[in-house]
């Protein structure tokens, strides 16, 4: 068995390290050899040199004497690039308020993994499909662990398991047990008739508006919306938020979305402002314990009519709502869903469901008004499949939509409303193209950025549902589209969240023609968990006749 000597090119000789190579061992041996001893994360990736040459056979590695420098696709280790940033402050004054422009502009300077620090927390961010797929996998390398500086430690749950808690724990794995069946592709198709009655009892306050000729806040009404029929189908509670113009959104609905709000402001200020006892963390501790009693309140009720027990796939087609669910939910042990974990999971069901839809469906609304003919070919395909006011929407339904599908796709490549899931390095490693990442770094695929990498995309800002037909849309890279994520800890309710999509959008394009009932540019709220416009204004006028089906 030869020995030979390796160091990582961009370091000393010095800290060369000796390498037993086994008979027979080929090319792609070697480099999974040496990949394991330096912890390279991908070895395809890992080149030999020795006195300026190339090594490119097991034979010519065997054949040298000196220590021989492993590059990583080509290139020495470095460290990740960042800004300098200035005492204190690190990176803040120069990312927010306008975070997604700013780290476009980083993106553009260092290249597809860079750093910052903000007020002593150290964020990893990549742009790069390749390595977001590293990140988002559970496994030797990366994992959901919650530490500080994560965008979501503020708001860490262990009981939630499923988004809020570590991957690593027991919490994780029976959340990840119940939970999803609730949420999955057939659960959601009978959900269905509940989205539906959603939407339909918002025409009432939208016809008002109209009869008014008042223009609204897009994202205040399909908060609402989205929030109306996440409170019946989770926890069967009637928010009445379409008993008029002005209702009031309900205290569950205002607290959690408080929250949001805090957790991203705090989170955005540095590990230590989370433990000051006063200011935004303190309010999001008393919003947090309030969201708890207002859950306990919900379980309680929905207890009283609590039916027999169920298996998980049973009771997820059978239940009225999840509540419901988690309460008659039984795995093929006769095990359930311990009762600490019921408030925390109903809690990520509850918020992540309204969030994400009400900022989704804001962004596809502001997609009609904005880009001339979608919204024409949106209700012409309506039209075309034979909708009309009586059409009761099913998954087989919407399913038959093409355009709408493409639309949705490029409206979440575009303006897509989530910016920062966010995993941890479980040891040091090197990455593809020679990073070095420290054990314990916290690191964001950004999304938004990766839907909007013109190496990846067409002229990415040019809104074009049609390239979703084109090959070079159909071959487009591993992890180059993940709007909900990707891997293990992908979002649970990306069903749940596409389907309330699929049945609310057509009916109000059906039923009103949307314009832009503002001058200025649309702004998104840098200062919320999410991407969401926050002074998008539209009028949505009851249509009064309908084009002629195509011929």
């Amino acid at each position: 068995m030869a020995s030979k000597q390796f160091y990582l090119s961009g370091e000393a000789a010095s800290t060369a390290k000796t390498i037993e190579i086994p008979p027979s061992t080929d090319f792609d041996d070697l480099q999974h050899l040496v990949a394991s001893h330096f912890a390279v994360v991908d070895p395809s990736g890992i080149g030999f040199v020795s006195n300026d040459s190339r090594l490119t056979a097991v034979s010519e590695v065997l054949e040298t004497d000196d220590p021989i420098a492993v590059t990583i696709d080509g290139k020495a280790v470095r460290e990740v690039p960042g800004p300098t940033g200035i005492p204190y402050f690190g990176n803040y004054l120069e990312i927010f308020p306008d975070h997604l422009g700013n780290h476009q502009r980083l993106f553009e300077k260092y290249g597809p993994l860079i750093v910052t620090n903000n007020m002593g927390s150290k964020i990893y961010q990549t742009n790069d499909p390749k390595l977001s797929q590293i990140v988002f996998s559970e496994d030797h390398y990366f994992t959901k662990h919650i530490v500080p500086g994560h965008p979501l430690h503020p708001i860490k749950s262990k009981e939630a398991g499923v988004f809020l808690g570590d991957t690593d724990t027991e919490e994780w794995r029976q959340a990840h047990k119940f939970l999803p069946p609730a949420l999955g592709p057939k659960a959601v198709r009978h959900y269905a008739a509940t989205m539906q009655a959603s939407v339909e009892d918002a025409f009432k306050v939208l016809d008002e508006l109209d009869e008014g000729d008042e223009a609204f806040n897009v994202y205040q009404y399909m908060l609402k919306l989205g929030s109306q029929a996440v409170g019946k189908l989770v926890l069967g509670m009637d928010f009445e938020h379409f008993t008029a113009v002005d209702a009031p959104l309900h205290e569950m609905v205002l607290q959690i979305a408080h929250t949001l709000e805090l957790n991203k402001r705090i989170s955005s200020m540095g590990a230590w402002y989370a433990k000051m006892p006063f200011g935004d963390p303190k309010k999001l501790r008393q919003s947090r314990a309030r969201i708890d009693e207002l859950m306990a309140e919900s379980i309680a009720r929905a207890a009283k009519g609590k039916g027999g027990d169920l298996e998980l796939q049973d009771a997820a087609l059978k239940a009225e709502n999840v509540v419901d669910y988690f309460l008659r939910a039984t795995d093929n042990k006769g095990n359930k869903l311990a009762p600490a974990q019921f408030a925390p999971a109903l809690l990520v069901a509850t918020g992540a469901g309204f969030t994400t839809t009400s900022s989704l469906l804001s962004w596809l609304i502001y997609s009609m008004v904005k880009y001339p003919g979608n919204q024409e070919r949106l209700l012409q395909e309506l039209i075309d499949h034979d909708w009309d006011e009586n059409t009761q929407v099913t998954a087989d339904r919407t399913n038959e939509l093409s355009f709408l599908d493409k639309f949705i796709k490029e409206t979440q490549r575009r303006h897509n409303p989530s910016y920062q899931p966010a995993r941890t390095s479980k040891v040091d490693m090197i990455l593809p193209g020679g990073y070095k990442l420290p054990k314990g770094s916290v690191v964001i695929p950004a999304l938004h950025h990766i839907h909007n990498n013109p190496s990846l995309w067409d002229n990415p800002a040019r809104f074009d549902p049609d390239r979703w037909d084109t090959e070079q849309v159909k071959n487009r890279p591993a992890g180059s589209y993940i709007p909900f994520a990707t891997g293990p800890r992908m979002c649970v309710g990306f069903n749940f969240a596409l389907q309330e999509i699929k049945v609310f959008l057509p009916k109000l394009v059906y039923r009103y023609k949307f314009t832009l009932a503002q001058d200025g540019p649309v702004e998104y709220d840098p200062y919320f968990q999410l991407i969401r416009p926050n002074n998008l204004y539209v009028r949505a006028e009851r249509r009064v006749k309908w084009p002629p089906k195509s011929e």
